[in-house]
């Protein structure tokens, strides 16, 4: 079967595509690695809390169950998500993973581990989650203590009574930081002083007001990084040492770190809290990404891949495009600039099936067709004038009417050419 489209990935923003390409009434396909939709969701350390409450967390078409003022855990987002794509009966194929593609014409073919599949368009929704962010640094070979991303990270207890360092200043980053002071000596080592945001502001979520005034559909954030949404505890923690808060060491030893201070510290494991990077080698061969593997895109389409679409990319198109309160408007975008270019193409080829389909003495009919109205009105004039006793001119106007509309009008069919050897009898 050839789809209409074909997305990669079932997490938030492959689900959201589905809706919107379902409610659009196109033939699609949902592709997800994993055993269940959910994309990383499933993966993410246990206490994980959204930051966002309930009410501006949902996919489109289905609201987030609960208190819609609470702040959902890691498994009520999992949860939600199986949900919602139950609920909606998405296509969708599990236990999947792409190994490539390539454009064979107008349409995408698909390698994958079982099968192939084809589609005139993709939508690229493996999220943003896939690939850790790991830097490399100074000394960061020769250290001998226990290094891992916090997508490793899951719960506080096999660090109990450990030195931990985490290095960025995030919101994953102070949630995992504030847990494992609990049982362990934690430090929060960032580039730059960590940016605090109210979560409430005049007794609402900061959120409503970001959904209110519309910024949170916007690029207000720039190049600077997320900031950490705190109702007070996260500071007061950290300005209480627990953790605390240091510029980023100098580099790695064999036991530990160098501060910037010069004091060098035995450190039992670093924790990587530095993002993720979009897992897309798959679209390498189609040219969609530049050198540094960064997509080429602009408001969710491929500005080198035609037909190539994306969706849950951070700031693809605002602060929130790669969260679930943003992904359902990023799809319904990217779905309308998918339907405009698959109906373009779809009158393309109806043209060119034309244009194979009917043999150029037919086509050239529409250009004639007044000299065959004419050689029609002159046939029936001569039967007029024979049944009207004129016999001797009428069989020869009614001979050389119809041979001549023969070749004009059915030459195609090889019969112009007989009614032509007819003619010279």
């Amino acid at each position: 079967m050839i789809y209409d489209a074909l997305v990669i990935g079932a997490g938030q923003a492959g689900l959201a595509t589905g809706y919107r390409l379902q409610q659009a009434g196109l033939r699609f396909l949902i592709l997800e690695a994993g055993s269940q939709p959910g994309g990383s969701w499933p993966y993410f350390y246990d206490s994980l809390l959204l930051n966002s409450p309930a009410r501006y967390s949902s996919l489109p078409g289905l609201p987030f169950p609960g208190d819609p003022d609470h702040y959902p855990r890691r498994d009520e987002a999992v949860a939600y998500l199986r949900d919602y794509a139950a609920y909606f009966h998405l296509p969708i194929v599990t236990g999947v993973r792409v190994a490539g593609i390539e454009r064979t014409g107008q349409r995408f073919r698909l390698t994958t581990n079982r099968s192939h599949y084809q589609a005139n368009t993709i939508v690229a929704a493996s999220g943003f989650f896939g690939q850790p962010n790991l830097p490399n640094l100074p000394g960061q070979a020769n250290y001998r203590g226990r290094i891992l991303h916090v997508a490793d990270y899951h719960r506080p207890e096999p660090f109990r009574g450990q030195r931990i360092v985490i290095v960025g200043g995030g919101n994953a980053a102070v949630q995992i930081g504030l847990e494992l002071a609990q049982v362990a000596q934690v430090s929060l080592a960032t580039r730059h002083p960590i940016r605090y945001v109210p979560q409430r502001v005049l007794g609402r979520d900061i959120h409503f007001w970001l959904h209110l005034t519309g910024l949170d559909h916007a690029q207000w954030l720039g190049d600077k990084s997320a900031p950490v949404y705190d109702l007070g505890n996260y500071r007061q923690a950290i300005a209480l040492g627990r953790p605390d808060e240091r510029r980023l060491f100098q580099h790695f030893t064999e036991e530990g770190v160098i501060w910037s201070d010069g004091r060098h510290e035995r450190v039992d494991a670093v924790i990587f809290a530095t993002g993720y990077r979009p897992n897309l080698a798959y679209l390498a061969s189609l040219g969609a990404l530049d050198e540094a593997g960064q997509v080429l895109q602009h408001d969710g389409q491929s500005t080198t891949v035609p037909g190539l679409y994306y969706v849950g990319l951070p700031k693809q198109r605002s602060v929130a495009s790669a969260t679930m309160r943003g992904v359902g408007t990023d799809a319904r975008v990217v779905v309308r600039h998918l339907q405009r270019y698959s109906q373009t193409q779809h009158q393309v080829n109806s043209k060119a099936a034309k244009d194979i389909i009917a043999p150029q003495p037919l086509r050239a009919l529409g250009s004639r067709w007044g000299e065959l109205i004419s050689l029609i009105s002159l046939i029936t004039f001569a039967v007029n004038q024979q049944l009207a006793g004129q016999r001797l001119a009428a069989p020869k106007l009614v001979g050389e009417a119809v041979v001549r509309s023969l070749e004009i009008g059915v030459g195609s069919l090889g019969v112009g050419h007989a009614a032509a050897l007819y003619a010279h009898k």
